[in-house]
Order: structure tokens, then C-alpha cells, then sequence
């Protein structure tokens, strides 16, 4: 059994109700009543002072009244009642209390005062809050359900939600589908006591849950909800369902990486990082939970698909490759044993379509099943098709046969230890609807789905907890990497009362932290000294950008030039960046002009910043830069500490990778540069929490090494004056 102090709340020996009632349409009737209907078998107290019994169960007039234990406390009575009936929770020794009321915290102050007084006291008195405002919990292996919802079946599937309509749309699903059962369920609330992460922890523990499905609309402390999830993703699955997925981007953002975390690719990049299968539609969760509650991770992305029609064939294997799964490449040993049971007309390669082979036989399902299953390229089976449903297609003197052949395949999950997913036109989301033959195979542990898409989908699924499951955990290599230089730079920016750090600043500390910077970068106050910087570089041309606290982007006021390449021309240029930096800001207070070597031509466009999400911490963005950055988008997130691992699948992720590994003829750029460049930043920024924001933009990517053609870097404001 599991020793998670949340364990003998979830599975209560003893529940006391304040607030029972015998008004049939309150908590405090229905949830006893649903006890009772359930067959919990432990003591029900019912509290009420005007009762003297309500269902036959005798009512006490207070908890301090009740002769025996009590582990967990039903609280149905108003907001303002709570700080008292919460201390009589603790004199009586119970270990947790479920408050079903609203009116706390998002309810404005009064609320919020009110919900702290309550907290206070809970913690005085050793009592665990569920809620408040919260729909309630139940736990179908102890027939704890004091929700309501009815028709609950016991599975391995744990809910967490911050939707309690959620949470019954997922409660009907799996009683439609008929074969999807559940374990403990919580209505996460407002999180006043327990909060998100101790849940996950619990599920982490818990013997009857399998899988987790979460709802998430936010999370107090995003940090410490990503560390609980990373701990469960490495036993459990766990699906995660994200709304707000249409947020604005932050207004205030002064960098590009801060204009463009605002939104979900925020979450997406740091939840899938932390092992979270993330669900994009409502209507896929519970089936992604069940494919994974039931099937063994994929062991690579390669499956095999069987299919008794060239249309589904060719479908799943666009799917397939849409989802990024892959068609396994079948040996020549297993293509000549699938000619030797199929017709001539049949396609042994993958995908494999058995063109009317298993029309009179269904049973030649299950041979072809085993022989792909037995080629060692094969990590995972899709069925595609009419299966299951041969009986009503042509006769019903398959059914049986069929009946068999699902026991057979069944029976592979165990001798194979790879996935078996199958897909019918016959495979009705209602269990009653469908014919006998899916019926069994799903009784026997093969999920069965009538969307094609989604039976790939949660194939997709088990390829991505697979990748988890073998995925190094974080170490010493996303350690944070202390900077002299920075802190020099920062004891700078205190004494000056600024929040930007100027680029030759910031050059400086990202050179010191073990970031490449090749190219030497000059900062001249005046003409003359430009040109001085000019020659010392002997370098033809040099590109000249305006130095200023008040100033981030610099070619937005004509404060870069390029491709500067005599002394005149250096002369000039500085002159007029200056002029520019003046004319656009008023007063602007204006340190120089860096002087630097122009990169070398070609090279790909690469921006890679850092960014305080007020959720997560520190993020890491990675993607295509240049001035379209925030047009197209295709950026990748991740939180901080970084590693290679991380790094690696950033750049793998972005929809524009294979520009990474060259085309039309251009070499592949250099990877492995791109990777250090990202730990150094992921380290430097681990270190330095007064990095607000980092931008660098453009990074050249070339096929040996990189170059950073600008370094920005933003501090919190801590009073400093806000640059323009």
C-alpha cells in the first residue's frame, strides 16, 4: 500500500458530512446516498443538529460528538462556517477535509482573507484541505464517491481536474465507452492547502492508478508542479490537457523572445519536456489515458500497420507519418512469410494489406499479426480496417472464428511485449454497438477506437512515454555556472540604476561563462576612436551599432550600419548612429558605438533567447531568427536548467529543422556548436536570477561553428529607469 500522507484521505475508513441533509437535490443528501448505492464499507457520520437520522444513519450534532474515528470530513456547509468546523476537524482527528463551498479566494479580498483564515487553522491543527471550490473526490477501489457521479467502473485511470464539468464529460465518456475504468478522482479547487504537485505525487504512489489525466487551466508555482511531474512521468504516464491555449503575449515584453512566450507554445515545450503527453482535443484524453494505462510503451517510433482495404492502408500510413511515427521496414524473411498465407494480389510490405485474404478466414489476422510482431524492426501493430465486424460485413458464422482470432492477438501483447492498437469502421465509441469479436479483444486488454487519427494518435502517445522512459535525467550538466564577469556587470547596473546591460556588457559575461563568442567587438565613445578600433581589427568591412542604456533596438533608430570598409566610412557612420540614437530618443544617454568584424556569409539565422515566465521560471526559446521571427513563429520552448538531451530535441522540433540539415545543396550546420551555445546560456541564466530577459538574435548557425552578431540582456527591474 501506498505511505503517501495523502493515502488515508483517499482511502478513508471513516467520513463524517457537515451539512447533511435530507433535501434530496444538496451534496449533503446525494453524497451520502451515493455511499450507500456504492457499498462503501466504512462508518458514515452524518452531521446535523436539527436531524436525528437521515438514510437510516444516525446524525450527531457536531463532529466532537461522534463515538469513533474519523479520517475525512465532507464539509457541505457555507464559506464563513469553515475556520470553525476545520478546528473541529482537527480536534477529532481527521486527516483531511473536502470543502465543496465557493466564496474564497476567487472571490475577491474578503474572500481571500477568509480562505487564509482557514488555512491557518488547518495548519495549527494538522488537517489537509481538499478545495475549497472544489466538485469533490471519490475512489472507486475503496467506493469512495462523495461527488455524486454514478455508474463509476473501477480501472487504472487517476483524474486530477480544475474543471468539475470536466471532469463529469470524462466520467460519461468512460461510462459510454463502457470498458474505461477509473480510480481516484480529485477536484482540484483552489488549491488552498494541498496544492497540485502533492497530487501527482500521490497518483505516483498509488498501486490501482495506472494513469493520470490532468486538467489544467493554471497552476500556483509552475516550478514545482514540472518537478512533481517529471517524478511521475518516470513511473506513470500522465496526460495533460492545457486550456488557455489562445493567451496574448505579454505587452510589456521588450525583447523578442518576451513577445513571444506569451502564449501556449510556452507550456506545450516545458510540460512535454517534463514527461506530460499532452492532449490538443478534449475528445482525445481519455482515450490517449486508455492506450496508455494498457499498453507497454513503444520501444521506438517504428510500427507496423495490417489492413484489409488499400484505402485505410494508405491512410494510416499518412497518419503515421503526419504524427511523426515511422513505417517500419519489414525484412524479406517477414514480407515472404506474409506471401505464403495472402494472396498474390496482397501488399507485404508496410503497410500491409491483405486484399481479401482474411475475407472467408479471419483468423488469418492473428498469423499475420505474429509474423510482423516477430520482426525485430517492428516495435508496435496497428489494425486498420473492418475488423471485428466481419460477422456483419459477409457472415455470421465468422463471429466465432473472430472471437477467436481476438483472443490470439490479445494474447501477443504478453508474448511480444509491443503495443497492439486496432482501429474498426465496427469499433463505436458505445460498447453496446459493438459486435462481439471487438468486444473480446478489448475485454483482453487491445484498445479499440473508430477514428483512424486517433488510434495512430495514441500510438503517437506511447511512443512519447516510451521516449520519456528512456530519457537521462537532468544533471550536472544543466548545472548554473557562476560569472565573475556578469557580477561585475551587475554590481554596474545596480550602482547606475538600469535594467539593460549594454551588449559589450553582455558579450563580455557570456565570453566569461563559456559562451563562443569569435568575433572581438571594440566599443569606441568617438570618431576617432572608432577608427582606431577599425584598424586594430584589420577587418574589411566592420558592422557599427549604437551602445545606450535607453536604447534596445538599435536598427529601429538607424543605429546600425553595415559593411562599413575604410576609415572615412567609419568616421561618417559613427556620426550619423549618433545622430539617429538622438533624433528617435529624447535625451538618450549614449555609450559608444561597438566596432566588430562583419560574420562571414551564409549560415543559417538562428535566435536563441531566455525569459521569465511568470509560471514556469526561466525558459529557453530556440528557433529560425532573423527580422521574421515574430511573424512566423516557429519557435520551441523549454525551462531552465537545460539538457543536451533538451537541447538537441529543440532543435530537432522546430518545423523548419531540416533547413538545420542543409538543403539544396547547403552543408548541414553544426549542430553540436548550437548545443554548447544553449547549455552556456542555460547555465549562465540558471545562475543570474536577475536575468529578465535574454535575446540573442541573429545567431549565424554555419556548418562549423557559430556566430552571434547580437547579444541582448535585461535585468528585473528593481526601480531602475524602463529603456525605450
Amino acid at each position: 500500500m501506498s505511505s503517501h500522507a495523502l493515502h488515508e484521505i483517499f482511502y478513508p475508513d471513516s467520513i463524517a458530512v457537515v451539512g447533511a441533509s435530507r433535501d434530496q437535490t444538496k451534496r449533503g443528501f446525494r453524497s451520502i446516498q451515493k455511499l450507500l448505492e456504492d457499498g462503501y464499507v466504512g462508518a458514515i457520520y452524518p452531521i446535523n443538529p436539527k436531524e436525528s437520522e437521515i438514510l437510516g444513519l444516525k446524525c450527531y450534532a457536531s463532529l466532537g460528538d461522534i463515538p469513533g474515528n474519523v479520517d475525512l470530513v465532507l464539509v457541505c456547509t457555507p464559506a464563513k462556517t469553515l475556520p470553525q468546523v476545520i478546528e473541529q476537524c482537527g480536534r477529532k482527528g481527521a486527516k483531511g477535509a473536502v470543502v465543496l463551498a465557493g466564496g474564497f479566494a476567487e472571490a475577491g479580498d474578503d474572500g481571500r482573507r477568509l480562505q487564509d483564515e482557514m488555512v491557518r487553522v488547518a495548519q495549527r491543527c494538522n488537517v489537509r484541505i481538499v478545495g475549497p471550490n472544489t466538485s469533490g473526490v471519490f475512489n472507486t477501489h475503496k467506493a469512495c464517491n462523495i461527488v455524486g457521479f454514478s455508474n463509476l467502473k473501477k480501472g487504472g485511470i487517476g483524474l486530477l481536474s480544475q474543471s468539475g464539468n470536466m471532469a463529469l464529460s470524462l466520467v460519461t465518456e468512460a461510462e459510454a465507452n463502457g470498458h474505461i475504468g477509473l480510480s481516484t478522482y480529485v477536484g482540484i479547487g483552489n488549491e488552498s492547502d494541498i496544492q497540485f504537485d502533492e497530487y501527482l505525487d500521490y497518483f505516483a504512489e498509488d498501486e490501482n492508478t495506472k494513469a493520470v489525466v490532468a486538467y489544467v487551466e493554471g497552476m500556483n508555482n509552475g516550478r514545482v508542479f514540472l518537478n512533481a511531474l517529471r517524478r511521475i512521468t518516470r513511473k506513470k504516464p500522465v496526460v495533460l490537457y492545457k486550456s488557455g491555449r489562445t493567451s496574448a503575449g505579454r505587452s510589456s515584453a521588450k525583447s523578442h523572445t518576451g513577445a513571444l512566450a506569451g502564449d501556449y507554445a510556452v507550456s506545450e515545450g516545458v510540460l512535454r519536456q517534463a514527461g506530460a503527453v499532452l492532449a490538443r482535443k478534449s475528445d482525445e484524453i481519455l482515450s490517449l489515458a486508455e492506450a496508455l494505462s494498457l499498453l507497454k510503451p513503444l520501444a521506438s517510433r517504428r510500427v507496423a500497420v495490417l489492413a484489409d482495404g488499400g484505402g485505410h492502408a494508405t491512410i494510416a500510413a499518412d497518419a503515421l507519418s503526419e504524427q511523426g511515427l515511422t513505417l517500419a521496414s519489414l525484412s524479406r524473411e517477414t514480407q515472404q512469410r506474409l506471401s505464403a498465407i495472402l494472396p498474390p494480389s496482397a501488399a507485404v510490405a508496410n503497410p500491409v494489406d491483405v486484399a481479401g485474404g482474411t475475407d472467408a478466414n479471419p483468423a488469418i489476422f492473428a498469423d499475420c499479426a505474429r509474423i510482423l510482431l516477430e520482426d525485430p524492426q517492428v516495435d508496435g501493430l496497428l489494425i486498420t480496417g473492418l475488423y471485428g465486424g466481419y460477422g456483419v460485413r459477409f457472415s455470421q458464422s465468422l463471429t466465432p472464428i473472430e472471437m477467436q482470432t481476438s483472443s490470439r492477438i490479445a494474447e501477443m501483447l504478453e508474448t511480444y511485449g509491443k503495443p497492439i492498437i486496432v482501429h474498426s469502421l465496427y469499433g463505436s465509441l458505445y460498447a453496446d454497438l459493438r459486435p462481439a469479436p471487438l468486444t473480446c479483444i478489448r475485454e483482453a486488454g487491445v484498445p479499440v477506437y473508430d477514428s483512424l487519427e486517433l488510434a495512430v494518435r495514441c500510438m503517437l502517445a506511447l511512443a512519447e512515454f516510451g521516449e520519456t522512459q528512456r530519457r537521462p535525467s537532468a544533471d550536472a550538466e544543466g548545472q548554473a555556472v557562476r560569472s565573475p564577469a556578469f557580477e561585475t556587470v551587475l554590481a554596474s547596473c545596480r550602482r547606475e540604476h538600469r535594467t539593460v546591460v549594454l551588449e559589450h556588457e553582455a558579450r563580455q559575461a557570456l565570453a566569461d561563462a563559456g559562451v563562443p563568442m569569435p568575433a572581438p567587438a571594440i566599443l569606441a565613445s568617438s570618431p576617432h576612436e572608432a577608427v582606431a578600433a577599425f584598424e586594430r581589427l584589420a577587418s574589411v568591412p566592420v558592422a557599427m551599432k549604437i551602445v545606450s542604456r535607453d536604447i534596445i533596438h538599435k536598427s529601429d533608430v538607424g543605429g546600425v550600419r553595415l559593411n562599413v570598409g575604410s576609415p572615412d566610412e567609419v568616421r561618417q557612420a559613427f556620426e550619423t548612429i549618433v545622430a539617429n540614437g538622438r533624433k528617435h530618443v529624447q535625451d538618450p544617454d549614449i555609450t559608444g558605438v561597438l566596432v566588430t568584424p562583419m560574420a562571414p556569409k551564409g549560415g543559417v539565422e538562428i535566435i536563441i533567447g531566455v525569459v521569465r515566465d511568470p509560471t514556469y521560471g526561466p525558459v529557453m526559446m530556440f528557433g529560425l531568427g532573423g527580422i521574421l521571427v515574430e511573424v512566423l513563429k516557429d519557435v520551441v520552448f523549454r525551462s531552465l536548467p537545460l539538457t543536451q538531451d533538451d537541447a538537441h530535441r529543440m532543435l530537432a522540433e522546430i518545423r523548419a529543422s531540416e533547413i538545420l540539415n542543409g538543403v539544396r545543396g547547403a552543408a548541414p550546420t553544426d549542430k553540436d556548436a548550437l548545443v554548447r551555445l544553449m547549455m552556456g546560456i542555460s547555465a549562465l541564466c540558471s545562475a543570474f536570477p536577475e536575468i529578465a530577459e535574454l535575446d540573442l538574435n541573429p545567431v549565424l548557425a554555419y556548418s562549423s561553428g557559430v556566430a552571434i552578431l547580437d547579444a541582448r540582456i535585461l535585468l528585473e527591474d528593481v526601480g531602475a529607469t524602463t529603456p525605450q
